[in-house]
């Protein structure tokens, strides 16, 4: 049996449709502020695929595009021009920054209610005490809506999460303990990680390693979340043999077409939801 798969590509288009019609309904726009620091090709693509898809479903946004030797205070100094402009719903800065930056400092700079990557402090806490008002984000928020597209009920479910970043792993987890899930966190450490994934109902891969994955950790009909993006010699790869995985699991995301377009597509939804609770009267 081949596995079904999970094609985030068609979701989120469906999702950015949706935000369409629904911002074409309201009298204003909802706007997102886009901080980019320094030439980091990979990170240009990313902004111009962010820019597009805002600009696709009605959402203004305007780009800061800064030079790498700029100061934390100077960084600091537009965030709180934004924090405090009543046009601007939600701010973004694309990572990595530069090595002087301390990435924390400045995340956690931006406004939580403006937070729409959902990297502040305050709303991940909100995500582990289940407070709906959270921003979660992108990806992992992506990753459940993609998993609840073959499976609404998670409970009881044994959830294995390769890797525990800040970005997608450990909030991951923390959306899937919050369905009721039996959560086990993997990473470089773990002990027979292969033994451990085995048991997984829902397997999520973030090591970024290409094809790391293979079919010995795979339980037989699992669902299986690729995060992985992989540029190798011969083309983008993710973190799971996909090849191998599709004959074991009962659904799997493409890499690329998985989780991608739902992480964008999630910014979208995120800047919405910023922009409806900050015009609420």
């Amino acid at each position: 049996m081949t596995a079904q798969i999970l094609d985030g590509k068609q979701l989120a288009q469906q999702i950015r449709t949706e935000l369409k019609q629904k911002i074409t309904l309201t009298q204003a726009s909802p706007e997102l502020a886009v901080i980019i620091v320094g030439n980091d090709p990979a990170s240009e693509i990313y902004v111009r695929s962010k820019e597009k898809a805002c600009q696709e479903v009605g959402i203004k946004v305007e780009t800061f595009r800064l030079t790498s030797d700029i100061s934390a205070e100077e960084l600091n100094e537009l965030i709180d021009l934004l924090n405090n402009s009543s046009a601007v719903n939600g701010i973004l800065v694309q990572l990595p920054l530069p090595r002087h930056l301390n990435p924390q400092e400045i995340l956690t700079r931006i406004k939580p209610e403006k937070d729409v990557d959902g990297f502040h402090p305050l709303n991940t806490g909100l995500i582990i005490q289940k407070q709906p008002s959270a921003f979660i984000p992108c990806t992992p928020k992506g990753i459940l809506r993609l998993i609840h597209t073959v499976k609404q009920d998670l409970s009881g479910l044994n959830a294995v999460v390769i890797g525990r970043s800040q970005v997608v792993g450990l909030p991951v987890s923390h959306l899937l303990l919050n369905e009721n899930c039996t959560v086990t966190i993997a990473h470089s450490k773990t002990k027979n990680l292969s033994e451990i994934c085995k048991k997984a109902d829902i397997l999520i891969a973030s090591v970024g390693k290409p094809e790391f994955v293979t079919e010995d950790f795979i339980k037989p009909d699992a669902i299986i979340i690729d995060v992985g993006i992989n540029r190798t010699n011969d083309g983008i790869k993710g973190d799971v043999k996909y090849n191998e995985a599709s004959e074991k699991a009962s659904y799997i995301t493409p890499v690329p077409g998985g989780v991608g377009p739902m992480t964008i597509a999630m910014l979208l939804e995120n800047t919405y939801e910023a922009f409806l609770k900050q015009n609420r009267s």
